[in-house]
């Protein structure tokens, strides 16, 4: 069974950058060590991109949410140093969640990164939705929410829609 994993929007911006949070930094290595491992097993790895352009606070996430974040080609929107690998599939999304999921052949697929109240939880329901006889699971230790409550509030989000939730 291919195994597959959704690295979500582990960017320069929402580490240590414009929206960046210390729970965000101190899951960098746990990360790490998750993407090393998938590599080490030759299973699949899809990078997403929160992308915005110059424009960003004239549209209707930059007006709810008025701080200039991940502009495509800037330092923020980068994947942070350390994770990128070579042969992974990198994603360039314009909102919280990927709408083109099914376009993928997805059998076995873990989601880890940020945020896990906006962006891990808009993904992994999306991808349970389009598959919803997989296993789709959230590594809770690789993840980071905006807040820790609204991170916990996720997580029990997911695992009521059928996400499996590790740590």
């Amino acid at each position: 069974m291919k195994k597959t994993l959704v690295v979500v929007d582990m960017q320069n911006d929402f580490i240590d950058g414009s929206l960046g949070t210390k729970e965000a930094g101190a899951i960098v290595e746990n990360v790490k060590k998750k993407i090393a491992a998938y590599q080490e097993a030759g299973d699949e790895i899809i990078f997403t991109r929160d992308t915005h352009e110059s424009d960003y606070l004239e549209t209707n996430e930059g007006r709810h949410l008025p701080v200039e974040h991940c502009i495509r080609g800037t330092e923020g929107w980068e994947i942070a140093e350390g994770l990128a690998v070579p042969g992974a599939i990198y994603i360039d999304k314009p909102c919280f969640g990927y709408m083109d999921w099914g376009k993928y052949d997805l059998e076995d697929v873990e989601l880890v990164g940020l945020c896990t109240d906006i962006c891990v939880v808009s993904n992994a329901l999306i991808i349970k939705a389009c598959y919803p006889e997989i296993r789709v699971q959230v590594d809770a230790s690789c993840c980071a929410g905006v807040t820790p409550e609204s991170h916990a509030a996720a997580l029990t989000t997911m695992k009521m829609c059928q996400i499996e939730i590790c740590d």
